[in-house]
């Protein structure tokens, strides 16, 4: 059982950024796809899911920081103290032992052993009065990790996941969905006593062949010829919402960026980012006739002066 802290590697009283970025960090260092020969890595990125969970959690994190759940957020084992082996606390004029799960009525042994008074299910030896126990745990959380495509999640696309039970939802993404971004399904995780556990999605957006990503903003290299570039053109420009018309301004150089405003990912704060096309010029193979025309062609401009050679 690891550490929720050692495990992201902050500090106890690290705050909700810090343990965040960590979490970013690591996920994408200890990713299953990344490291599909290392087991132990993949390990790993269960503990720091975990891990993350638990933290972000601010009631579940107050608890293990008492000492009341563990590393798992299961109720604590025996012990006595503050730690995480169990809670020792006064109140009522006498004591109390929490001891988690065990489900053993200590109360009846002190009476026992102290002569306490019989009936209403409270005692009047030394412990004082007997209090009620804490409330049942709930279920186990469970994780998953859905793979998503790039263009869904630019348009945030709905997405049908199954969950353990045989069960099928469609969840909604977020809006600034990114790689590592996780969700929380309440009352999908496992059953238990006290209710279900959460369903926890980590979100894993896969590669696509042409786009890339920076930020909110899709970027898109586009090869156009050596006529498109010279005379100046509208072409159709593939995009994540679909094809669109682009005018290519007559004189374009190999790396110029034309902008198509809102046609890149949804940002958490609303609106959208932009799509960014980089202008790639391409020359035919073996053109016998544009080979003849720059054999013969010269302006005198050098292209480098600028850099001084």
């Amino acid at each position: 059982m690891v550490d929720p802290y050692q495990a992201l590697g902050v500090a106890k009283g690290a705050s909700e950024k810090e343990i965040k970025s960590a979490y970013r960090k690591l996920a994408k260092e200890l990713h299953p796809d990344r490291n599909k020969d290392n087991p132990k890595a993949t390990e790993r990125f269960s503990d720091v899911t975990k891990a993350y969970d638990l933290l972000l959690d601010k009631d579940k994190r107050a608890q293990f920081d008492r000492g009341e759940i563990d590393a798992e957020g299961n109720p604590a084992g025996f012990g006595f103290g503050g730690g995480p082996g169990g809670a020792y606390s006064r109140g009522g004029g006498g004591q109390q032992f929490d001891f988690g799960n065990s489900g053993t009525d200590f109360g009846d042994i002190f009476e026992g052993l102290f002569g306490g008074g019989g009936g209403g299910g409270r005692s009047s030896g030394p412990f004082g009065s007997r209090q009620r126990s804490a409330p049942p745990p709930k279920g186990a959380n469970v994780s998953y990790r859905l793979k998503v495509e790039f263009i869904a999640a630019a348009t945030l696309e709905k997405q049908r996941i199954t969950l353990e039970d045989g069960k099928t939802i469609d969840l909604s993404l977020p809006k600034g969905v990114e790689e590592g971004t996780q969700m929380r399904l309440g009352g999908k995780g496992r059953q238990g006593p006290g209710g279900n556990g959460d369903a926890l999605v980590t979100i894993h957006i896969n590669d696509h062949p042409f786009y890339e990503r920076d930020g909110d903003n899709v970027t898109l290299e586009l090869p156009i010829s050596l006529k498109e570039a010279v005379e100046g053109a509208k072409i159709k420009v593939p995009t994540v919402d679909g094809p669109v018309m682009l005018s290519i301004p007559a004189g374009s150089d190999s790396g110029k960026t034309l902008r198509l405003k809102n046609k890149g990912f949804h940002k958490k704060s609303g609106g959208r980012g932009d799509h960014l096309v980089t202008l790639m010029i391409t020359l035919p193979k073996d053109n016998n006739k544009l080979a003849e025309f720059v054999e013969n062609w010269d302006n005198g401009e050098n292209p480098r002066a600028d850099m001084g050679v």
